[in-house]
């Protein structure tokens, strides 16, 4: 099962992928944890990012979709995976989408958690000030100003994936409001959904979806003659054979000469019928 989680800062992405991986199987993939260790190990395209980021710049799309196929090219990836932060942008949507075709797979299902904005800017304001009140050390996140920047990038850059991604039949919208274990229900309903959905121009478009040749339709059989036929067929040819031979024979022989016919004088071989009485 291959998903895409989508869903502004806040709508509780993580929480979510933790529940799909332990019900599922699955491995959760974030585009920072895929980053950090293809640069700790040293691979080409992490050596690449390394580069790029220690010149301050950010990590161009061609870079971050490398290491992308080359996670889920590893072995606990192939029973498939949640991509968590990736794709970003309408841009890296399409580059996945080849990234899959090349290897005949395609996305399961595309989640959206539905939130509202000024809902999660109060939820960080109240936690905020339960931490200071228990004296906790704040997180970098905890922080309505930062929070409210990113909720606008999110709205100005990773939006429109949700209109690119419904286009396709992919995307499932689940109330991100609701608790925990309602979302979770939630977005088990819309995988199954998804799990069966059909596929938008039917049976042709579900082979260009995965990506293998459609096999072409079998050329239609003559019609075979039937048994009697069959029968009618060989006696026939022996009957012709012995009757063409017959004729080869009759003609190869010599015609016999016709005999003279004898006429006997009269009274010689049979008596009139006056004779016979008087003999009697």
């Amino acid at each position: 099962m291959r998903i895409v989680l989508l869903g502004p800062p806040g709508a509780g992405k993580g929480t979510q992928a933790k529940e799909l991986v332990d019900k599922y199987g699955i491995v959760q993939l974030s585009t920072g944890d895929m980053l950090r260790a293809a640069v700790a190990a040293g691979t080409p395209v992490g050596l690449k990012a390394k580069d790029i980021m220690a010149r301050g710049q950010l990590v161009p799309d061609e870079v971050v979709v490398a290491i992308v196929a080359d996670r889920i090219g590893q072995p606990d990836a192939r029973r498939g995976f949640i991509l968590d932060g990736f794709p970003r942008t309408v841009p890296q949507a399409e580059a996945l989408d080849r990234m899959l075709a090349k290897r005949g797979l395609r996305l399961d299902a595309v989640v959206e958690l539905k939130v509202d904005p000024d809902i999660l800017v109060r939820r960080i304001e109240t936690r905020v000030e339960q931490m200071k009140l228990r004296g906790e050390p704040l997180r970098a996140d905890d922080n309505p100003a930062v929070l409210k920047q990113r909720l606008q990038a999110y709205e100005g850059q990773t939006a429109p994936l949700v209109a690119y991604f419904r286009s396709q039949g992919s995307l499932r919208t689940v109330d991100g409001m609701a608790s925990i274990s309602d979302v979770a229900t939630a977005i088990g309903r819309a995988l199954a959904d998804a799990a069966f959905r059909p596929v938008a121009g039917g049976k042709k478009a579900a082979g260009k979806a995965s990506g293998k040749p459609r096999k072409p339709a079998p050329a239609p059989r003559a019609a075979k003659p039937t048994a009697r036929r069959k029968v009618k067929a060989k006696s026939a040819k022996p009957a012709k054979a012995s009757a063409a031979r017959g004729k080869r024979a009759a003609k190869s022989r010599p015609k016999a000469a016709a005999k003279p016919a004898v006429r006997q004088p009269p009274g010689k071989g049979r008596k009139s019928a006056r004779s016979r009485r008087l003999t009697k």
